[in-house]
C-alpha cells in the first residue's frame, strides 16, 4: 500500500502513525497538493490528502475511513472495545478533527486570499470555533486523565496530531499556556518512535519545534 500525502497535513500524519502502530506496512510517498497539484493529481483525480492506493491499485481517501478500512482488514484496533470509553474517545478524535479543519481555514483564508478579500466576520466565526475545540478537548484531557495516559489509542494520535499542527501554525491564536493538558500530551507524544519516524516535515516546517512556521506548499 501507498500512503500519499505530505506529513505537515494532520490527516497524513494519524494516518502515517496510526498504520505504523498497527504494524500495518506501508509505503509513504510525500506528494503535495499544492507545489505537484498534477502529480498528486495523476495518483487521485480528486486530489484529497491522504489517499490510500491500496494493493489493487483503488484508491481510497478520508483519513477516517482509510483508518477504518485497515483496522477492518488488520484486524486490529486502535479504539477502546468498552461502549462507554469508545464513546469518549469519539467525542475526543471529533473535537480534534474539527480543530484541525478549522486550523486549516484559517490558514487557507490568510494564505490564499488577498488581504483586501479576507472576510473578517468569517475569521471571527472560524476562530471561535477553533477555540471551542481546543476548549473541549482540553477538558477531555483534563477530566479523563487514565484515558490519555496511554499511548496507542487514536483517541491520543489525534489529539496529538492535532495540536502540534495548530501550534506550528497557529500558536498565537491558541496559546500553550492555556491548554496545559494537551501541551503535555503532546510533548509525550512527540517522543515515540512512530511519532519521531513520521515528523510534520514540509516546506517552512521544523519538526522539532512547537513554535515552527508551516506554508501552504
Amino acid at each position: 500500500m501507498r500512503l500519499i500525502g505530505m506529513l505537515d497535513s494532520p490527516y497524513v500524519r494519524r494516518v502515517a502513525i496510526s498504520l505504523e502502530m498497527l504494524g500495518v506496512p506501508f509505503k509513504h510517498e510525500a506528494v503535495s497538493v499544492f507545489s505537484t497539484f498534477q502529480h498528486y493529481q495523476s495518483i487521485n483525480p480528486v486530489v484529497k490528502a491522504p489517499s490510500l492506493v491500496c494493493d489493487d491499485g483503488e484508491v481510497l481517501m478520508d483519513s477516517s475511513l482509510i483508518l477504518q478500512f485497515i483496522e477492518t482488514t488488520c484486524g486490529k484496533s486502535l479504539w477502546s472495545q468498552n461502549p462507554p470509553e469508545l464513546q469518549h474517545e469519539f467525542r475526543a478524535v471529533g473535537l480534534a478533527l474539527a480543530a484541525c479543519e478549522k486550523s486549516a481555514q484559517i490558514i487557507y483564508e490568510r494564505n490564499l486570499r488577498p488581504v483586501s478579500a479576507q472576510h473578517a466576520p468569517w475569521l471571527e466565526r472560524v476562530t471561535g470555533q477553533l477555540l471551542a475545540a481546543y476548549a473541549g478537548l482540553e477538558r477531555e484531557v483534563q477530566s479523563r486523565p487514565t484515558g490519555f495516559s496511554a499511548s496507542r489509542g487514536q483517541a491520543v494520535v489525534t489529539a496529538a496530531v492535532a495540536w502540534q499542527f495548530t501550534q506550528s501554525t497557529l500558536a498565537a491564536i491558541v496559546p500553550a499556556n492555556n491548554h496545559p493538558g494537551l501541551l503535555a500530551l503532546s510533548e509525550r507524544m512527540e517522543r515515540l518512535p512512530e511519532f519521531r519516524k513520521y515528523p510534520p516535515v514540509g516546506p517552512g516546517v521544523v519538526a522539532t519545534s512547537n513554535s515552527s512556521k508551516a506554508t501552504l506548499h
